[in-house]
């Protein structure tokens, strides 16, 4: 249970993020809108790949597959291809104004809610996996792990106000809004814990795993 901690982190950085709008007025302005999802883009790249992908090619290494790129690009390839599916289905809208996703007449700023939530299910499966990993094999330290949860949550922080602004400048109402923002991040520890006992079940098919990849 004490390391259930790890999965709210990046949660506490959506609810600090939502939180704002108690504070300001009105809405962002849409260049600095465009600046903070920039922001949170430049550290969600970094964690991804110190974090995630370096780790990933250094650990095959360790285990002596010839070719160690090669499962960390069938992760990523796959990775890319489970979040098509959802961007394709899920009701969204990015800064462009093009709704995606099934046809709906959800309002705008419901839509950017979406778009936020669905960003979000790959992050929380990112510290499962790390999670997992710092458990089950020390070749994955406690920093790593750290440096990844707070680096999303800091870049959760200006998404968490995206989403809660916009919804208050439509409904003027403080509490809603930050739920809103609030819900929205509540999809990383799900999907952070469900991937956490995915990845303790596949551990189990490891040396299936290995013996296939070692002859790559």
């Amino acid at each position: 249970m004490k390391n259930l901690i790890f999965v709210l982190i990046p949660l506490l950085g959506t609810t600090l993020g939502s939180a704002v709008v108690f504070i300001l007025k009105k809405d962002i302005n849409e260049k600095v809108k465009k600046i903070l999802i920039g922001f949170s883009a430049g550290v969600m790249i970094a964690a991804a790949i110190f974090s995630l992908i370096l780790p990933a090619i250094e650990q095959a290494k360790e285990m002596n597959i010839t070719n160690s790129w090669i499962p960390a690009a069938i992760g990523f390839t796959a990775g890319m291809f489970f979040l098509l599916i959802f961007d394709s289905l899920v009701p969204h809208i990015h800064l462009d104004d093009k709704a995606e996703g099934i046809k709906t007449n959800l309002k705008k700023d419901k839509l950017l809610f979406f778009s936020v939530t669905l960003h979000n299910i790959p992050e929380g499966m990112a510290v499962g996996a790390m999670l997992a990993g710092f458990i089950n094999d020390s070749k994955i330290s406690f920093l790593a792990l750290l440096s990844l949860v707070i680096g999303i949550a800091i870049q959760n922080f200006p998404e968490g106000t995206i989403v809660s602004l916009p919804i208050y400048a439509n409904n003027n109402n403080k509490l809603k809004s930050f739920l809103y923002g609030f819900i929205s991040g509540i999809v990383e520890p799900i999907s952070a814990i469900l991937m956490f006992f995915l990845v303790n079940y596949l551990n189990s098919l490891l040396p299936y795993f290995l013996s296939f990849a070692a002859g790559l």
